[in-house]
């Protein structure tokens, strides 16, 4: 990736023309081609871009940068006050934190939490259809699978739905519980008529973090 900081106007010409007048502004050249000009406000957005495939021509004073389709973006440079290139190497990605596989593995240790006397029997317990995330059962010995998502929706009521059926040829009787850090109103009507257990889960108790609000006791 290559900084520059710089002096500059900026004149797009494509679907639409602008320009920005003669300010001190970053220039970004990332490794897979694209140019970006931001300024010190106005959050991540940059003001003006050029996205990758582009191709990057500079002159004496001038960069120029045009995309297949013909669009064009003129950087008029006056003074350049810094121009670093730096090796970044290969991202590894975004991790997002209480992704389902984390709540999963959560609540197989907490499984009081969805219910008091719950127990855990399994995890991924496999169906001919795919796993039912936890398969429990609870202080009466009944079974209970619980299937967890980010967000409780109709698509995850109806998948429990169907495991439901193929786990009751299986085990007998198994009462269905879906667990999310949220629902949708729709899929909590749903889930009644369904004759399925909604329980929202609260992910920073899951992970032991008290809540910031003050208790008097």
């Amino acid at each position: 990736m290559r900084l520059v900081i710089a002096r500059c106007s900026v004149d797009y010409a494509g679907r639409l023309s602008t320009h920005l007048p003669s300010a001190v502004r970053l220039l970004m050249v990332k490794a897979d081609g694209s140019v970006l000009v931001h300024a010190d406000g106005g959050g991540y957005k940059p003001l003006n871009w050029m996205s990758a495939p582009c191709t990057l021509a500079e002159e004496r004073g001038v960069w120029r940068v045009a995309n297949r389709s013909g669009e064009t973006m003129t950087i008029t440079v006056e003074a350049v006050l810094h121009d670093s290139a730096h090796q970044l190497g290969l991202d590894p990605g975004l991790v997002k934190d209480g992704v389902e596989k984390q709540l999963q593995a959560l609540l197989a240790e907490r499984c009081h939490v969805v219910r008091p006397g719950l127990r855990l029997v399994r995890r991924e317990y496999p169906t001919d259809i795919g796993p039912v995330d936890l398969l429990c059962r609870d202080a009466d010995g009944a079974y209970v699978a619980v299937e967890i998502k980010r967000r409780g929706e109709i698509d995850g009521v109806e998948q429990l739905k169907r495991y439901l059926q193929r786990l009751e040829r299986m085990l007998g009787p198994v009462q269905g519980v879906l667990a999310a850090q949220e629902f949708k109103p729709q899929a909590r009507v749903l889930a009644a008529e369904r004759g399925i257990e909604c329980v929202e889960l609260d992910y920073d108790l899951l992970r032991g973090i008290e809540p910031d609000a003050l208790r008097l006791f």
